[in-house]
């Protein structure tokens, strides 16, 4: 056996094992770092694939970004798990019954899923040793889908400045930040001037 299969049997399986602990640990923060450690572990198998640009998306986004704010709500969070426990065995049977179908339709999908020939072509051609995965993925999509990637970042930017100002809330007694009123401030009303004689406070 080689050392990539090595390799990918070990990732592989530390990958599926912090799967199901992040679904049976009681803990939610546990769930969190087990989650973080399946990121980890698929990076890894993309690594092992060519696909670094995954590799390194996977990292920054969900480990750097996704699980870390998962994180910090579910620490900042003060949830009361007893209570969502309490409807468990009421609904444990629509439970099953939703996994069931949602096995058997992975069941039907993996069974029915044939490559057509021109995928299988293309996968049987050797991967060209002068571009990388990066600068390939590159080319085409600022080449054929550049209009289709700058809509989804502008439709993202949106919905970014939309839950920004649907959660952006005036409260009263909470001070905030004025860049206009600073910047306009000068010694005069900055600073006051009290003479304090001798012996005498303020």
């Amino acid at each position: 056996m080689s050392l990539t299969a090595i390799v990918f049997y070990v990732l592989s399986s530390v990958t599926v094992l912090s799967a199901v602990m992040v679904i049976a640990a009681r803990n939610p923060v546990h769930s969190v770092l087990f989650l973080i450690l399946a990121f980890f572990n698929s990076a890894g198998l993309f690594v092992l694939l060519g696909a670094e640009l995954l590799a390194m998306l996977l990292v920054i986004v969900y480990v750097g970004a996704v699980a870390v704010l998962f994180l910090f709500v579910v620490m900042m969070l003060d949830i009361n798990f007893v209570r969502l426990r309490e409807g468990f065995l009421r609904y444990f049977p629509i439970g099953v019954l939703i996994g069931a179908v949602l096995a058997a339709e992975l069941v039907f999908v993996v069974g029915t899923w044939v490559l057509t020939p021109e995928m299988a072509g293309n996968l049987r051609q050797p991967t060209p040793e002068d571009v990388t995965n990066t600068r390939a993925l590159g080319q085409l999509i600022y080449t054929d889908y550049v209009f289709v990637f700058q809509t989804a970042g502008m439709i993202l930017l949106t919905a970014m400045i939309g839950a920004i100002v649907l959660t952006l809330r005036k409260r009263p007694g909470v001070k905030r930040q004025n860049i206009a009123q600073q910047l306009a401030r000068s010694p005069e009303t900055a600073i006051e001037i009290k003479k304090v004689k001798t012996g005498e406070g303020i």
